[in-house]
């Protein structure tokens, strides 16, 4: 037994064939290749005659490898490719990454790839000032350095602010430093540790419980450029349904049928605009899943109509777990497609968990996942577009899957050492591809709670069991923009915190968070309060709508953004550092929660009990939201009352906005307002729509136009798509321009309403406006329009 570590010592020999090398050391195999420009590929196995490697789950399709340029010294080999440069020594087979001016990009340490006792390990050097961003659903601070962390999918109720591992998996992070960044992504689903020089001050390194050392070198010029090209090699999203981007409401849970059509009129009458309910397991009979309870929801069909009705659409929970049960129409016919999970000799694997004693689905099994499909029908005929895949970790009672229990791995036979972080990913997909075969052209909405690596191509992301508090507030903000700069862009946590109670001032700030987030759900949990928009006081219940209505109000943005989003995986949300990584200042701790929304909108997270925020400008040019008071670099401070969170807006910005609707479903105005922010740097918009709700986007049933801006013009180009725009008209508002000529009225403007008096001896304050903001009514027509601002 190999008791002490070993490296994969000296190269012997070199072989090159289909554009990659194969390396033979003294005690493994290595492969480099290059899938994608500015992408290196390095494979190592232990000996050459070990077990074909496992097909991967993260990487789409097959990538031919690319021609690489290959020189062979006596030191080893120099491999040049876009700009970069890898050497490997022959002393110890270390590789050393540069660019094209000799800067050390990564390099590893003297260990370079190791194995101990099966684990295998690649070690690296920690450059100077290198910090750490990414790695996916990671609690802690915005830097890794200096910690560890591990990929094992977990059921964690009420996870602490520093536990890990929480309920996804996406090994794949980007460092930064002086001489330029880089990512590295780990496609290894068995237990993973990423060691940022946690416990040791010689080296970082990613590791793997078992299996081969398989990871991509990803150079670029910007941690955003890195991260399109992992979401070039994991996939990007899908167009989410548009009534999925309005609020979600959630609770554990909602029952009987009579509650959910009295709490869908209650968000009508109060007027507070919503899209989205969700039924949790209570809606099952006995928690058996494809079942309704006949007493609390005896006519299913009649409430998603009613619902429908009010503008609502609605989802169900679906959870893994299929009751043992004889007669049960689901686990008798699971067994009969020999659907479940084995032991290695063949008796199937059973856990309790809510509907009691459980088999599970093996959705690494293609006929599996599709038998899983066919049973949407149950849901789809009357007519469910929202589904909640929860538990799928996959989490049991005991918390403690036997490791032996088999996985077909697309008949790649292995056991649950392999499977556990890919399970819930495969049942996203599962669920994913069986609602949409029976939902014909209409787009579904699928929610998953554990995930690996390129899980945004059928799911949304959300962050568990979360608690109320202010500490899990501000930690959802990191979750979310960890989450993002590792390829998901749609993704959320649950407003108010899911355990414990949330406080009216709590509520009032985690609202005004969720509105400037991916998915903007409040969810709450059985025996605590109600966690409504109207459950905290009237004042809350004004707060929340204000920004409830402006989230719908910037619809056309945020709708914009996710259709960018799946072309190319640029994030909805993202921590600053993605676009100003070398700024210090940002990974300090009171900085590190700032976030920009859609690119254009900087987010001040505030916790419930400060009054006044201090924040930082990583550079000159912002605007407030509310007063278009000019701000430049630094630090400053802002009063942050119960209904007021610091928003900034990068100058140079263009930003639709329509009127408040009640729901996605409900037309706005035919007028599209332009908010446009004068600057010295200029940003495009991709301005996008189509019907929301249909694939027909795909066959060029879209409206498209690029709108872009310079110091003498703003031009809405030439339209792209087949479809007419939902507005007639747009009125452009121009932010901290001098007297334009071209302007036809001059107004007061203000983005929230007046708060009302609530007690006879407090005067509100008087809300926030901007004064004589200029405009200019056009008619929107498809032909190129030129406003000349100079």
């Amino acid at each position: 037994m190999q008791r002490r570590n070993q490296n994969i010592g000296n190269l012997h020999k070199i072989d090159i064939e289909d554009n990659a090398i194969r390396f033979e050391a003294e005690n493994g195999v290595q492969i480099v290749s290059s899938p994608l420009e500015k992408v290196l590929r390095i494979q190592a196995k232990h000996n050459s005659d070990n077990l074909e490697s496992l097909p991967s789950y993260a990487v789409v399709g097959e990538f031919e490898n690319r021609e690489l340029d290959i020189k062979e010294e006596e030191s080893g080999v120099e491999v040049c490719f876009d700009g970069f440069m890898a050497s490997f020594s022959a002393h110890g087979l270390l590789c050393t990454i540069n660019d094209s001016n000799w800067n050390t990009i990564v390099e590893d340490n003297t260990h370079s790839i190791s194995w101990l006792r099966g684990e295998v390990t690649c070690y690296k050097k920690i450059q100077e000032g290198e910090r750490y961003i990414g790695l996916g659903e990671k609690t802690g601070p915005l830097d890794r350095r200096g910690q560890a962390f591990v990929h094992w999918n977990t059921d964690k109720f009420a996870y602490g602010i520093d536990d890990d591992p929480i309920y996804a998996s996406i090994p794949f992070y980007i460092g930064t430093h002086r001489n330029g960044c880089y990512g590295i992504f780990l496609d290894n689903t068995s237990r993973s540790t990423f060691n940022f020089g946690a416990s040791n001050n010689r080296f970082m390194y990613f590791s793997a419980e078992n299996g081969d050392l398989d990871y991509y070198f990803i150079g670029g010029d910007t941690p955003r450029e890195i991260l399109n090209t992992y979401n070039q090699l994991t996939g990007t999203m899908q167009l989410p349904p548009v009534w999925s981007l309005g609020l979600q409401q959630c609770r554990y849970s909602y029952y009987p049928d009579s509650e959910v059509v009295n709490l869908a009129q209650n968000f009508r009458n109060r007027k507070i605009p919503a899209d989205l309910i969700y039924l949790d397991i209570h809606y099952m009979d006995k928690y058996r899943v494809f079942t309704f309870d006949e007493d609390r929801f005896p006519d299913p069909k009649r409430l998603v109509d009613q619902l429908q009705g009010e503008n609502f659409e609605l989802a169900v929970i679906v959870d893994p777990g299929v009751k043992r049960e004889k007669g049960y129409e689901t686990y008798e016919d699971g067994k009969i497609n020999d659907a479940f999970v084995r032991y290695p000799d063949r008796k199937r694997y059973t856990a309790n968990v809510w509907p009691g004693e459980s088999a599970f689905p093996d959705f690494t099994k293609p006929s599996a996942r599709e038998w899983w499909g066919s049973k949407f029908n149950f849901y789809t005929e009357k007519g469910i577009k929202g589904y909640w895949n929860d538990m799928n970790e996959p989490a049991s009672w005991g918390q403690h899957t036997p490791d032996l229990i088999d996985f077909n791995f697309e008949g790649h036979l292995t056991s649950h050492k392999d499977a556990r972080n890919v399970y819930g990913m495969q049942m996203a997909r599962a669920t994913k591809e069986g609602v949409e075969s029976h939902m014909g052209n209409e787009r579904a909405f699928v929610l998953t709670r554990a995930a690996y690596s390129g899980i945004q191509r059928y799911a949304a992301l959300w962050t568990g069991d979360n608690v109320a508090n202010d500490d899990h507030m501000l930690l959802g903000v990191r979750l979310l923009n960890s989450i993002s700069a590792s390829g998901v862009p749609f993704c959320g946590y649950d407003v108010g915190g899911f355990a414990g109670e949330s406080t009216p001032e709590l509520f009032a700030r985690w609202i005004a968070l969720g509105a400037f987030s991916p998915m903007f759900r409040c969810h709450s949990m059985i025996n605590t309060r109600d966690a409504e928009p109207w459950s905290f006081g009237e004042q809350v219940e004004i707060i929340s709508r204000n920004y409830i209505e402006l989230r719908y109000r910037l619809l056309p943005l945020i709708y914009s953004q996710f259709y960018q989003a799946s072309i190319n995986g640029n994030p909805i949300q993202n921590n600053l550092t993605l676009d100003y990584p070398t700024d210090p200042v940002l990974y300090e701790e009171e900085f590190q929660n700032q976030y920009m929304f859609c690119d254009r909108l900087l987010i001040v997270p505030t916790r419930s009990d400060e009054k006044i925020k201090k924040f930082y400008l990583p550079m000159d040019g912002w605007y407030h939201l509310f007063t278009d008071k000019k701000l430049n670099k630094g630090t400053h401070y802002m009063d942050t009352p119960i209904d007021k969170i610091p928003i900034l807006v990068k100058e140079g910005s263009i930003i639709p906005i329509q009127s408040v609707t009640q729901s996605t479903k409900e037309l706005p105005t035919d007028v599209l307002e332009l908010h446009v922010y004068k600057g010295r740097k200029y940003q495009t918009l991709e301005y996008y729509e189509d019907d929301g709700t249909s694939n027909d986007y795909q066959n060029g049933k879209y409206y498209k136009r690029s709108i872009t801006m310079n110091n003498k013009h703003l031009l809405f180009r030439k339209v792209e798509g087949e479809m007419n725009s939902k507005f007639t008209k747009v009125k452009i508002f121009f932010h901290g321009f001098e007297r334009l000529k071209v302007i036809d009225s001059t107004e007061h403007y203000a983005f929230f309403d007046k708060m009302p008096a609530f007690d006879p001896f407090y005067k509100p304050e008087e809300p926030e406006e901007i004064s004589n903001l200029q405009s200019l009514t056009l008619p929107f027509t498809k032909k190129e329009i030129k406003v000349n601002i100079g």
